[in-house]
């Protein structure tokens, strides 16, 4: 059985099913001299007249459109579906620039401008202002509750409280490691949280390792992605509470984030995420592929606060590689006038 709202394309079974490419094992690229780089992009720049470009920075004061009512959290095709900051003190990761969220913001447009060239982008991503010195009240969304709940659950949302111009850009599972993509975000300061399924990234933890070193949250998103609401009680602990204990194994850090595969949980996965750790349920309100995006609003658009989901996927499953989605997704959001900031930043 599939829950259909009105009008609304994003569905769980569309967004997630189907099946998942494992690993390749590739590894990030090697170094460059930082030097080199920004003496490269400063020639560029001048040559190509990007020192005209102007910063552009998302603006605040925009209210929340209106959100219409919620599937059941436990129902099947639902639609729902650190690592250590990286400071201004810390060296540019691998010799690349910047270093991480929010560094791009110090360098010039002539710099950004040639930075966004490099990567055949239309134009700069637009800068996030700075994250809030305290975090966000979160509540789950409404129609998005379980029986028996109360306000001791780790809420399950789709938007973060905000009225500035930011959305959130996360990425699922693991299984296509694009070294690539790495070094694209990373230079182009485009931050994103990983929610990640051990099956898809056992083969290569390195890679992941090098993400979280560069900025990127890692959360969890079970085992190997099952149905949750399908297990029992002690199947579902597995799934979510032994993820937990793997990533704080590899990374160093014990997640506070997590996603329940399709979006599906009910009471025992929110109680069992608590119980181990878990903090918040952030879900999405859009899905970004290559060619095109889906939405769970009606309207079908951007919000303040949007969370934006995506996945590591590759040429196989997308016919594009993580540079084209990456293209894909930040020419939506910037044409639309807004910024992408850290999840992990504002929960």
């Amino acid at each position: 059985m599939r829950l259909v709202r009105q009008k609304v394309k994003l569905t769980a079974n569309q967004s997630e099913s189907g099946a998942r490419e494992s690993g390749r094992g590739r590894s990030p690229g090697g170094p460059r001299p930082a030097c080199a780089v920004l003496a490269a992009l400063l020639i560029v720049a001048v040559g190509s007249g990007c020192a005209s470009e102007t910063d552009g920075q998302a603006g605040a004061d925009v209210e929340h459109h209106a959100r219409p009512s919620a599937g059941l959290p436990g129902g099947p095709g639902l639609p729902g579906g650190p690592g250590q900051k990286a400071g201004p003190e810390r060296p540019a990761g691998q010799g690349r620039a910047p270093a991480g969220p929010y560094e791009n913001a110090k360098f010039g447009p002539a710099v950004r401008a040639a930075l966004a060239k490099k990567w055949r982008l239309d134009r700069p991503p637009l800068i996030a202002p700075p994250p809030p010195a305290v975090k966000p009240h979160i509540t789950t969304r409404e129609g998005f509750e379980v029986n028996g709940g109360d306000d001791s659950l780790p809420p399950v949302f789709t938007t973060v409280p905000t009225k500035d111009r930011i959305v959130f850009l996360t990425m699922d599972d693991g299984s296509e490691k694009d070294p690539e993509l790495l070094q694209m975000l990373d230079e182009l300061d485009i931050p994103y949280s990983a929610f990640l399924t051990d099956d898809e990234v056992r083969d290569n933890y390195g890679y992941f390792g090098e993400a979280q070193r560069l900025g990127v949250g890692l959360n969890n998103h079970t085992l190997s992605h099952p149905y949750l609401p399908g297990l029992p009680y002690s199947e579902q602990k597995r799934e979510i509470c032994d993820q937990q204990a793997i990533i704080e194994k590899q990374y160093g850090k014990r997640p506070v984030l997590f996603r329940p595969p399709y979006g599906n949980y009910n009471g025992d996965t929110l109680r069992i995420a608590k119980s181990c750790g878990i903090k918040a349920v952030p879900l999405w309100n859009a899905e970004a592929f290559p060619d095109h995006m889906e939405w769970r609003e009606v309207d079908q658009d951007l919000h303040p606060g949007d969370i934006i989901l995506t996945h590591f996927r590759g040429r196989k499953e997308w016919g594009a590689d993580m540079a084209d989605l990456v293209r894909a997704v930040m020419k939506t959001i910037t044409d639309k006038g807004y910024a992408v900031a850290r999840l992990e930043d504002y929960v």
